[in-house]
């Protein structure tokens, strides 16, 4: 993946409504900085966030028949979330289907791109 395509990965996580506020701002700042000298450093800091933040499809799962997932989404969009991470799962998947983890987990998959 080249550096292009990658800028468009760090778009789609910022623009997801799945994006949390912190993660959606470091992704603005960093794409404010390419090509300036402070480029490097927030690809190392955006690198590190993505790697906590980018969920599992377990991770997910177990967060959409949670309690709190009801509270925030309602019981029964709470469990359509849990079936689509079921069936996102079964299908072999590894990482949570929203927008800003499949984006996020294709920068980290190229992470090096970033860090030349």
């Amino acid at each position: 993946m080249d550096k292009q395509t990658l800028i468009e990965k760090v778009k789609e996580i910022v623009s997801a409504p799945s994006c949390y506020e912190g993660l959606r701002k470091l992704g603005e700042d960093w794409l404010a900085a390419i090509g300036t000298d402070a480029e490097k450093k927030l690809s190392e800091k955006l690198i590190a966030a993505l790697k906590e933040d980018v969920s599992s499809i377990d991770a997910s799962l177990a967060f959409f028949q949670s309690d709190e997932a009801k509270s925030i989404f309602g019981s029964e969009e709470a469990a359509n979330l849990a079936k689509k991470a079921e069936a996102f799962k079964a299908a072999g998947n590894k990482i949570c289907f929203c927008p800003a983890c499949q984006a996020g987990q294709a920068v980290l998959d190229n992470r090096s791109v970033l860090l030349k």
